[in-house]
């Protein structure tokens, strides 16, 4: 493994991230939808840094990954468990890549009418989009195209709880 953004640089973004967001939704109620299970770490501590805001949680799960490769078929394993209609909507993913699973997302949450949708990404890989036109409206960091691991992102299950982001030499070889 090889650290690529540190736990200093991830806490000094999600600060900046949550400010944009307070002043963007000051005196609003916001819905904030955690896409399981990758955005879990990344999500809590956002959520804590958001100030004036009304924040209710829920969460999303959608499978696309086997290993290192992406299915190309993004599945919905878990609906939100609380309406969203007439309510104002962050979606918080850990990385985007090809842009299948957020499309499935918003597809799905816009059928529930809310006032609006929004997506913040902790990461974005670009390289690897397949669907065009997405919009992050709110973006930690542009990453390269590589295996991404630490803070929420995984392996195959692992190394969720690294500090860091680092890239996996390992899938690199595979």
């Amino acid at each position: 493994m090889k650290k690529f953004i540190s736990k200093k640089k991830i806490n000094q973004r999600v600060k900046f991230l949550a400010k944009k967001i307070s002043k963007d939704y000051k005196g609003k109620e916001l819905v904030v939808v955690g896409v399981l299970n990758g955005s879990f770490i990344f999500m809590a501590d956002l959520i804590r840094e958001i100030k004036g805001v009304e924040v209710t949680i829920d969460f999303i799960q959608v499978i696309s990954y086997r290993g290192t490769e992406s299915t190309g078929k993004p599945i919905l394993t878990r609906e939100l468990s609380k309406p969203v209609k007439n309510k104002h909507v962050l979606i918080v993913e850990d990385i985007v890549d090809t842009g299948l699973t957020l499309g499935v997302i918003l597809d799905f949450i816009g059928l529930f009418l809310p006032l609006s949708i929004k997506v913040c990404s902790l990461l974005d890989k670009p390289d690897w989009r397949v669907l065009s036109g997405l919009v992050i409206d709110y973006l930690g960091f542009t990453v390269p195209d590589k295996f991404i691991i630490g803070y929420g992102l995984d392996f195959d299950g692992k190394y969720r709880n690294l500090p860091n982001i680092e890239i996996l030499q390992k899938a690199l070889d595979l």
